[in-house]
């Protein structure tokens, strides 16, 4: 009987806590960070969808700007404002740029910066 139960193995109690704190941890670190990303993404594809618009490739800085409003509105969209846009037109098209950082607080002082360079060009 104790020869057959030197033989086993397994996770033990401990083992098992301390891989779901970790998972916890790593999860609520997910959590936070996640919706940044998800937030840049949607900015990314509010840029493409101005780029590839035939309406937007003549329009004016303020027209292009307005459309930038509208949409980061509907998707909202809070982290860049339509004035922190960068807007080029050249014989290629349009091209539109923002660059930005989100502060994610983490514990106590401890806080994540996340810096976002996103940009789009016909």
């Amino acid at each position: 009987m104790n020869a057959m139960a030197n033989r086993q193995r397994g996770v033990s109690l401990e083992g098992t806590i301390v891989v779901v704190v970790l998972l916890i941890v790593v999860g609520a670190f997910a959590m936070k960070v996640i919706p940044s990303y998800m937030q840049n993404g949607t900015i990314k594809n509010i840029f493409d969808t101005i780029v590839h618009d035939p309406e937007m490739q003549g329009a004016s800085v303020n027209a292009i700007r307005d459309s930038f409003s509208k949409r980061a509105m509907m998707n909202n969209i809070n982290v860049v404002s339509a004035s922190d846009i960068e807007i080029g037109k050249d014989a290629g098209g349009l091209s539109l740029s923002v660059s930005y950082s989100v502060k994610i607080p983490l514990v106590s002082n401890a806080s994540l910066l996340l810096e976002f360079n996103t940009s789009n060009s016909k």
